[in-house]
């Protein structure tokens, strides 16, 4: 049975765990953006529903760096103030921009799972098979995030690849830091 890197596992487990922490940021800068200046109960509640499988995932991810002993990144601190800045910021431009956050967010984190499934060998499976629910999760939220008004024509467009290109670094640095 071929073994998965116990580096690229450690890797693998600090990013995603950053990632999902991340994720529940995102949220909770578009939730307190909604509670403070954009009234819209219908986003609200579609927000916290996402929130809480961001926070299943989390916990699962917190759980695998104790039993591990894996260092988190040392940049939580930086990327809970910057999730919380993207969510609030996306969310003040309206819908369609934070919609479009949770969309982009959610195709980046595809491809990063779907490397992830393709990585990890079998003496990983529950891990893996973790890992292949919370990618159907993180679908299932960019498919409410297009349902819901995300768009990338105009604007919008430029906006998607901020929030990509500063997801993809964000997970680089996390996997190495």
């Amino acid at each position: 049975m071929k073994k998965t890197d116990k580096k690229l596992l450690e890797q693998f487990i600090r990013v995603d765990h950053a990632g999902e922490r991340g994720a529940i940021k995102i949220y909770e800068g578009q939730l307190l953006a909604l509670k403070t200046f954009m009234k819209n109960d219908k986003l609200k509640n579609q927000i916290e529903e996402m929130k809480k499988h961001e926070k299943e995932h989390a916990e699962f991810f917190d759980k695998e760096i104790k039993k591990r002993n894996i260092k988190p990144t040392k940049f939580l601190p930086l990327w809970d103030l910057l999730g919380v800045g993207l969510g609030f910021g996306s969310t003040i431009l309206g819908t369609k921009a934070a919609m479009l956050c949770t969309a982009s967010v959610e195709e980046v984190i595809d491809e990063h799972y779907q490397n992830q499934i393709n990585r990890i060998e079998d003496d990983e499976k529950e891990l893996k098979k973790k890992i292949v629910k919370f990618r159907e999760d993180e679908l299932h939220h960019k498919d409410i995030a297009y349902d819901n008004g995300a768009t990338k024509e105009g604007f919008y467009s430029i906006l998607d690849k901020v929030i990509k290109t500063s997801s993809r670094i964000a997970i680089t640095i996390s996997e190495k830091y």
